[in-house]
């Protein structure tokens, strides 16, 4: 088990209500889990909890068995990697200098990169198929690379647990397939990848998980083929659609009263 969540409660004040409310679930090695949900559901928030960018939530969150309220950022930063949804940059950094900066938590203070560190980084860059951009500006790069950027960053971590939140936001239909095959193969090779999405055809076809959230609890978790129907899509969304076998998989159609 790499990270599970149990009764996860959080709210951001007098007022607001519960952004989080008694939420639970498991996300796995090896597995890559969905969370879906509509705006305002609660995953962002999830995420920043996760990461202990917000403090004081009731519930518990542990991390391959330790209490994530107990570990420094730096414990916490060797047993999961964060990638943004989208990272536009300041400064002209390389595609290689930009993977580098995962490899920071092994790297000592006023200290340089090392060859360890240059070399995680560049075999970061070779498992996502993108060594070949490593002296390229990351400011010149479409959108999918620079996501394949963040995720070889993320990989030069070292940690075995990837968050990641809306991956494929603002990406064409390419690029979506190009990172979510990603996404899939490297749960084939045992990270447990934790991501949200706004697409619900994308837990269908490469999730092994689906968490299903709609203010701030889950509705449904569980195999993807087991929990997602009509009814899910209905109370998630507010739309009537219909899930359909093909031959190739599994389909969802909207209904023509939405449009």
């Amino acid at each position: 088990m790499s990270i599970s969540i149990t009764a996860l409660t959080y709210s951001y004040g007098l007022g607001f209500g519960n952004a989080l409310d008694k939420l639970s679930f498991t996300a796995d090695d090896a597995e890559v889990t969905a969370i879906l949900g509509p705006n305002g559901a609660g995953k962002t928030t999830l995420f920043r909890c996760i990461l202990g960018l917000n403090g004081s939530y009731g519930g518990k969150i542990d991390i391959d068995g330790k209490s994530a309220a107990s570990l420094s950022a730096k414990e916490l930063a060797g047993l999961c990697a964060y990638i943004p949804q989208s990272y536009r940059g300041v400064f002209d950094y390389t595609v290689e200098e930009m993977t580098l900066m995962g490899t920071t938590g092994s790297v000592q203070p006023l200290s340089s990169p090392k060859a360890n560190e240059l070399k995680a980084a560049r075999m970061a860059l070779e498992r996502c198929g993108i060594a070949h951009l490593g002296q390229r500006s990351f400011m010149r790069l479409s959108g999918g690379e620079r996501q394949l950027v963040l995720i070889a960053r993320a990989i030069a971590q070292r940690s075995r647990t990837l968050i990641m939140d809306e991956p494929t936001a603002n990406l064409d239909f390419g690029n979506q397939t190009m990172v979510m095959e990603l996404c899939r193969s490297l749960a084939r090779e045992g990270y447990a990848i934790l991501l949200s999405t706004h697409n619900p055809m994308h837990a269908l076809w490469y999730a092994d998980k689906a968490v299903a959230i709609k203010n701030g609890s889950a509705i449904a978790c569980g195999s993807p083929d087991e929990v997602m129907d009509e009814q899910l899509i209905r109370a998630l969304y507010s739309v009537e659609a219909s899930i359909v076998q093909t031959e190739k998989g599994t389909a969802i159609f909207p209904g023509r009263d939405n449009v």
